[in-house]
């Protein structure tokens, strides 16, 4: 039996590299020699144990690579060929993808958990690194291939193409959730690199005026790469108060919390127009209060809207198109490069947040 390097979840607090067998294929899947993978926010709260996995899952879920062979099934792609796959990958047949929320593929209210409590099974289209063994290794497994496979255009490097599977279409779906119009004020809460793709999609969207968020100097030198007008550091300035005078004591049309904290939570919404639209990228570790004072206690017309990043392959020829077209440097999000032998210390970086660190280039190989 053929091996493979994997990075697995072994406990709360450990991932470590092990040898798996590389997966066999079957008529809907393909198997991708990954070339470039990365690590996500979500893998750190599944290193903390704050998000469950089952105990030896190959965590990540961003590939980049190239197709090592191709299930009899799958039409329309050829072996050897360069490629994308999303970190959500639906199947597109359940009841919620031919609702519209293809990216909810699984999802299930339960109706009590481990803690007897009401909850919600958040299994949904999100497979790598969740449900089934994900990208953090030499080869992954792409289920309903057809539908979840994107070619990389001629010319685009992994780098470019790395934060398409999930950070930009997360990003940008924070955007397009915060229903921007052109001419809107929209403020971005956390400028890390969803936070970041946030502010890109908000200038494509048309907002004039994009006020970026964040205590980081360097991310909010980044953000106004990214195309934030205003940047407010929360460690000088009381950032609610800032805004508000910013827009005149009207408040924004459009807040989008990137971060997944109370704190960054409620002062999106304090900060919220009557009407406005609260946009929730965050993965939240505990339960959420909502100040009353700022929901005008449930009067207030606001819209608060949360989502999983939408996969399949339409949604990343579509990132890429704009990775190709310039307007914005994504793979500048890349700041360090680690081999996939060295994935514990690619961790221990991360999760700390050292040496100004967004997003690292895991490789396989030397």
């Amino acid at each position: 039996m053929s091996m493979m390097k994997a990075a697995v979840f072994v406990e709360p607090g450990r991932i470590e590299l092990a040898d798996k067998p590389i997966p066999d294929v079957g008529p809907n899947d393909a198997l991708i020699r990954i070339t470039t993978t990365t690590i996500c926010g979500t893998d750190v709260h599944i290193l903390k144990g704050e998000y469950p996995v089952a105990k030896g899952l190959t965590v990540g879920h961003e590939p980049v690579g190239v197709i090592e062979k191709l299930g009899s099934a799958v039409q329309g792609y050829t072996e050897g060929q360069r490629v994308i796959a999303g970190a959500i990958c639906p199947n597109f047949n359940s009841y919620a993808a031919q609702d519209g929320v293809a990216s909810q593929d699984g999802s299930y209210l339960i109706a009590s958990g481990r803690c007897g409590c009401h909850g919600y099974k958040a299994t949904a289209g999100w497979r790598f690194g969740n449900m089934i063994d994900g990208t953090q290794a030499e080869y992954v497994l792409v289920p309903d291939a057809q539908a979840n496979l994107a070619p990389i255009p001629d010319g685009l490097s992994d780098e470019q193409v790395l934060m398409c599977p999930d950070i930009m279409s997360t990003g940008f779906k924070g955007a397009e959730n915060a229903n921007i119009r052109i001419g809107d004020v929209v403020a971005v809460f956390a400028q890390g690199p969803i936070g970041l793709c946030a502010t890109a999609g908000a200038r494509l969207l048309g907002a004039s005026t994009i006020i970026a968020v964040d205590g980081n100097e360097h991310r909010l030198q980044i953000a106004k790469a990214m195309g934030a007008d205003v940047v407010l550091n929360f460690r000088n300035c009381d950032v609610v108060d800032e805004i508000m005078k910013l827009t005149g004591g009207r408040g924004v049309d459009s807040s989008i919390e990137a971060l997944g904290t109370q704190g960054t939570f409620e002062s999106a919404l304090r900060i919220l127009k009557p009407g406005g639209t609260l946009s929730s990228l965050g993965v939240y570790s505990e339960d959420l209060k909502i100040p009353l004072a700022a929901f005008a206690s449930g009067l207030g017309d606001h819209r608060i809207n949360t989502a999983l990043c939408p996969g399949g392959k339409e949604r990343m020829r579509r990132l890429m198109n704009v990775v190709a077209s310039g307007r914005a440097d994504f793979g500048a999000l890349v700041t360090h490069h680690y081999a996939l032998d060295d994935i514990v210390a690619a961790y221990d970086l991360f999760s700390h947040q050292r040496d100004g660190v967004l997003k690292i280039a895991i490789k396989p190989g030397p």
